[in-house]
């Protein structure tokens, strides 16, 4: 069975670098093959795995409203291009949303990958979606059971309490939520007792278990500002023995 892994939490908490993170975690582990769905509208998890993208699905939406090829169906034509628009690596395959379809609106691209979502998921022992800050997108693509939901939050007051109100809104969207942690990226150590008082409440008020408290790394650092993919840090890097540990506890 194909195990659903969702990121969530608001703008700059982390998703994407989790989610890198996380692609080089299973990799390493050899659980293989999975998908990554990039369903943020500034896409950058390519960046981070060093990958270039060459179509979107919300390219292939504009390609939809020309004249399609003789004979062949707007169904058959969109799962021709969501297969040409999948990067495949080895040991993973990256589909990437693109710009949405107007302000804040993803329903035709998310219609147009839940028609073939279930195809796709036979193929992956895991499907990670990287979110945007809500979680409506979930529900548009299908996917109503989410194995992992991993809510990322910053160091701050704020930020915990942005991360228990979207795990609050799952039930009110019909999500069904297996498992569900908070990770709090770009932590001071040690833990201020303020913060991790609230970290505290926000677990002990809602359906989260804590995952993670991730420190800030200089090493995340300088492999952005260098271009280098996060699937080349070493093994031994502080910041890469933290998020296995972590990574281990959470899937074992």
């Amino acid at each position: 069975m194909t195990k659903i892994i969702a990121m969530a939490g608001k703008g700059g908490t982390g998703k994407t670098t989790t989610s890198a993170l996380l692609t080089r975690y299973l990799l390493k582990k050899r659980q293989t093959p999975f998908l990554l769905v990039d369903a943020d509208a500034n896409a950058n998890l390519n960046e981070l795995l060093g990958l270039d993208v060459n179509i979107t699905l919300g390219q292939i939406r504009k390609e939809l409203k020309g004249e399609l090829p003789p004979n062949v169906t707007r169904d058959q034509f969109m799962e021709m291009k969501i297969h040409q628009a999948l990067i495949e690596e080895t040991g993973y395959d990256l589909l990437v949303m693109g710009q949405p379809d107007g302000p804040g609106c993803y329903c035709a691209a998310n219609q147009y990958l839940a028609m073939t979502m279930d195809k796709l998921a036979e193929n992956y022992k895991y499907i990670i979606v990287d979110n945007e800050a809500g979680m409506e997108h979930l529900s548009r693509m299908n996917m109503r059971t989410i194995d992992y939901l991993l809510v990322t939050s910053d160091p701050s007051a704020r930020g915990i309490l942005t991360a228990k109100r979207i795990s609050d809104i799952t039930e009110p969207l019909g999500l069904e939520i297996k498992n569900q942690f908070l990770l709090v990226n770009r932590a001071p150590h040690p833990v201020p007792p303020a913060l991790q008082s609230k970290i505290d409440e926000a677990v002990a008020d809602s359906g989260m278990q804590l995952g993670g408290i991730i420190p800030s790394s200089e090493s995340l650092i300088n492999q952005e500002l260098s271009g280098e993919s996060y699937l080349n840090l070493d093994d031994n890097d502080d910041i890469v023995v933290t998020v296995n540990e972590m990574f281990d506890k959470i899937f074992s």
